[in-house]
């Protein structure tokens, strides 16, 4: 019992990382003074790069360090990540580096650069870490009955923990103004998250394990050649899923946020997004039953539509105020528009998270539980989904610099300018769309052909 506590504790911890970065784009663009295309670029390299590293986590964990070694090294790096972001904010080292206190751009020096980098690196050394052995490390930890009852017990309180500490993200911590408490309340909570996994090693179940041959042999089937098409679609849901974080909030920004007379934190998309995404799916996984693939596909061409049609609201609205050259001024248009494509998109992560067994080349039997009989086999797909996912996000990257060259070409204003709104941020969301429809077709396309070949 004491072990999942102490486990478990590295999930909330995470989860207020998470809700603290959500506003990262923010930061980058007010405090550092980046265009938002710059600023997303970091943020989506990061992201990229967190879920790319899942798989090479995945195949250390079998075969030398496993899942004890793994979150002892990424917690340990998740803990000094988020210390390194906070040290990295213009007020904490402004007298040792002699640089100015306030939260503008002058006052961003070489240090606190070199901090920020660092600290980032760190974090997603941790993110991917935690992501591939948390949770299989609890399922390591013994249960007898009375234990095992208890543990049992605690999974409701577990969860109520789960959803208490993402309301605090979502709505406490906008509240708390000044950036450096924003880094530093996450930073001590992840501290203490820390210690209190490390101090209870006592209590905890593990092993330095041999070569996993099992799992080495499930990573290796995710390389087949007859796989590689239908892999190749899921890029396009990375590319899709690296708004989320980026655009989406570059466009919430400044909206509307009034609920009454309560202005509401943007954190509460992101919540939405998680837990009306996880119903959406579910609904959807229960109407489309065995289509979940091709649902989250669809949704994503939804998602991007709905995008595209919200920003083009917004630019009405933008022009018609006279605000075009004025990016800081409050946008009088209500945020809860843009509910629609951050629920689609994450009813579309949720999906493909639930659904990505249907891509195995072999099939996995799924129990009268609805969950997969080989779990370790899902297990890898699920993780190396995510990785080719990753390099969605950064694909996005490289999309945006290419389509932002060929909409200046003859002369043309460029799509994507210093700020949001004298861009065209709606057409990026149209070729989304396209490329999101064609990887739909594509993937069954993909599908057919391994079906024949198998035959």
């Amino acid at each position: 019992m004491k072990s999942a506590v102490r486990i478990s504790a590295l999930l909330w911890a995470d989860i207020l990382v998470l809700y603290a970065l959500f506003e990262m784009q923010d930061y980058l663009t007010e405090v550092w003074g980046l265009s938002f295309t710059h600023a997303a670029g970091i943020l989506n390299i990061w992201n990229g790069i967190s879920l790319v590293l899942q798989p090479l986590f995945l195949f250390a964990v079998g075969t030398f360090l496993g899942n004890f070694g793994m979150l002892v090294i990424s917690s340990s790096s998740y803990t000094l990540g988020i210390w390194f972001l906070f040290m990295s904010a213009p007020p904490v080292l402004a007298g040792s580096t002699g640089t100015c206190k306030d939260y503008e751009q002058e006052c961003i020096g070489t240090t606190q650069k070199a901090l920020f980098y660092t600290g980032m690196v760190l974090i997603t050394i941790g993110v991917a870490g935690n992501n591939v052995s948390v949770y299989s490390f609890l399922k390591q930890q013994p249960e007898n009955k009375s234990s095992g009852a208890i543990i049992g017990c605690l999974r409701i309180p577990g969860m109520m923990m789960v959803a208490i500490v993402g309301l605090a993200g979502a709505i406490a911590l906008p509240y708390i103004k000044p950036w450096t408490y924003r880094f530093g309340i996450p930073a001590v909570c992840t501290t203490i998250a820390n210690i209190s996994f490390l101090t209870g090693l006592c209590f905890c179940k593990y092993e330095l394990p041999g070569p996993d041959r099992d799992r080495i042999a499930n990573l290796g089937r995710m390389f087949s050649l007859r796989m590689f098409p239908m892999w190749v679609t899921f890029v396009i849901c990375g590319v899709v899923s690296s708004t989320g974080n980026t655009y989406f909030v570059e466009q919430a920004k400044h909206l509307d946020r009034h609920l009454g007379t309560w202005e509401v934190p943007t954190q509460v998309l992101l919540l939405a997004q998680t837990w009306l995404g996880m119903l959406l799916a579910a609904v959807a996984g229960v109407i489309f039953k065995g289509w979940g693939i091709l649902t989250a596909k669809a949704f994503g061409v939804l998602c991007c539509v709905a995008a595209a049609e919200m920003e083009r609201k917004r630019l009405g609205v933008v022009r018609s105020r006279g605000l075009v050259d004025k990016p800081d001024e409050d946008v009088p248009m209500s945020v809860y528009w843009l509910l629609f494509q951050f629920v689609l998109l994450g009813g579309v992560e949720k999906l493909l998270e639930k659904s990505v067994a249907e891509f195995d080349e072999d099939g996995i039997s799924i129990g009268a539980d609805g969950k997969p009989e080989d779990e370790l086999k899902a297990r890898c797909i699920e993780i190396f989904s995510k990785g080719v996912s990753g390099l969605g996000f950064m694909c996005g990257v490289l999309l945006v610099f290419v389509v932002g060259k060929l909409s200046a070409r003859g002369d043309r204003p460029n799509w994507f300018q210093f700020d949001l709104n004298r861009s065209h941020l709606d057409r990026y969301y149209w070729v989304l769309a396209v490329l999101t429809g064609g990887s739909f077709v594509l993937f069954v396309v993909g599908r057919l052909c391994c079906v024949c070949v198998r035959r």
